[in-house]
């Protein structure tokens, strides 16, 4: 068995879940001349589960072309996306503080869904799954918003929000997987990794 994994994000949040897994991992992340952020486009329309599922599979691909590209030893490869909807509008991550606000004043007082989309390739073996969760924050004020809008901590993130960061006084509920919410399911992940043949 195999014994340690290709890690395909940048995510430092990604990386702390796989060490509270266990797995060891190697970074397989895109080089300079990659655009990456272009694969996170949404197309017109699109649903937000759909979305989340094609930008993970469009992620998995190129990572296993970086792989191959670099002639680096055969181990599973590990590819995760997250996005945040309200109803069928899939939030992103903001542009800047202004837009930040604009998104969290949305999301403010309501319930809204979580979706990541793991996938896990061996091979040619391609393992998928998916985590729905849902959060509801409090109503907030409008200093409140900016106060965290212009904190930093929003940008890069789905949603504008970091659920482990300071947004989380402002939290009421959370239904479903919280290491989903951060960005990578560890009950789904494990089953994943197993099923490619990692002893965890």
């Amino acid at each position: 068995m195999m014994d340690f994994i290709y890690l395909a994000s940048q995510s430092p949040r990604r990386r702390q879940l796989l060490e509270q897994l266990g797995v060891r991992y190697e970074l397989l992340v895109a080089d300079s001349g990659e655009d990456a952020e272009v694969l996170e486009v949404a197309l017109e329309n699109e649903a937000p589960l759909k979305y989340v599922q094609r930008v993970t599979a469009l992620k998995l691909d190129a990572a296993l072309a970086r792989l191959i590209e670099r002639d680096l030893p055969p181990a599973p490869i590990l590819c995760a996306d997250t996005t945040v909807a309200l109803g069928q509008t899939i939030f992103g991550k903001p542009d800047d503080a202004v837009h930040a606000a604009l998104m969290l004043s949305a999301l403010a007082g309501r319930f809204h869904q979580v979706l990541t989309a793991v996938a896990v390739q061996n091979g040619l073996q391609r393992f998928k799954a998916l985590s729905r969760s849902r959060v509801r924050f409090e109503v907030m004020t409008a200093s409140q918003i900016n106060a965290y809008a212009i904190s930093g901590e929003p940008m890069g993130k789905a949603g504008a929000y970091a659920i482990q960061g300071k947004v989380a006084m402002h939290i009421k509920r959370i239904e479903g997987s919280y290491s989903g919410i951060m960005g990578l399911p560890l009950r789904e992940t494990a089953l994943l990794l197993q099923a490619a043949g990692l002893k965890i």
